[in-house]
């Protein structure tokens, strides 16, 4: 698994209570279902990070 880094996020109460509502109907974690949405632009975009001994 790839090495995690903290960094702060602000989001405006609106967004942030739809995500939670979202993350919570996908049963997983605030920071997760962000994290998958990030992945999910990415790939759409052909930015997908290149894993390790591409």
């Amino acid at each position: 698994m790839a090495k995690k880094k903290a960094f702060a996020l602000r989001l405006n109460e609106e967004m942030l209570k739809a995500i939670e509502k979202w993350a919570a109907d996908e049963f997983r974690s605030t920071n997760g279902q962000i994290e998958w949405m990030l992945m999910k632009a990415l790939r759409e975009q052909k930015r997908e990070p290149k894993k390790k001994g591409e």
